[in-house]
């Protein structure tokens, strides 16, 4: 693999199939096995949310963040975390928002703002998902995303509360 910059990533973590604190411990294992000189830095809580846009009878979800520099490429980093998703279940093919046993995203790597037909960083999505960004806060509430004025706190303040709760599972489960 290619080395760069050392940079800082949140990475989304989610399962809603099988043993889904397990799927989210053994992601977390692979990646520090995987990425070559990572180190975890913060692991948040885990939190059960019900599915957002997915086919009717979805389980709920256990959702987290981690935080671990590295230094791989971002687009090298994507790949390794394709790479987990298959070897923990999820197959290469799969229909929008599917079930799965887990699922993994890059939600930012440090300041770098990134847009290429595989990757864009930030993630386009995170600023208005509750289950992402209430454990992004719990490690890191002054972050502020490049390109954004507001922190993930203040993020997280300004949902509109109708949405769908979070059930806090555990704080202890790396």
């Amino acid at each position: 693999m290619q080395t760069t910059a050392i940079h800082r990533y949140a990475i989304a973590l989610g399962s809603n199939l099988g043993e889904r604190l397990q799927h989210l411990s053994d992601a977390v294992r692979l990646m520090l096995e995987r990425l070559p000189q990572a180190r975890l830095i913060a692991v948040a809580p885990v939190y059960e949310s019900a599915p957002v846009d997915c086919p009717d009878g979805s389980g709920a979800f256990f959702n987290s963040v981690v935080e671990l520099e590295c230094g791989t490429a971002p687009q090298e980093v994507l790949a390794v975390l394709r790479e987990i998703e298959r070897d923990l279940g999820r197959p290469n093919e799969h229909s929008h928002h599917a079930p799965r046993t887990i699922d993994l995203d890059i939600l930012c790597a440090g300041d770098l703002i990134l847009e290429s037909e595989e990757l864009v960083l930030p993630h386009p999505r995170l600023t208005g998902r509750r289950f992402v960004l209430q454990p992004l806060a719990d490690i890191r509430p002054d972050l502020v995303l490049p390109g954004r004025s507001e922190s993930i706190a203040e993020l997280l303040a300004a949902l509109k509360p109708d949405g769908p709760p979070l059930r806090l599972v555990t704080r202890d489960w790396t």
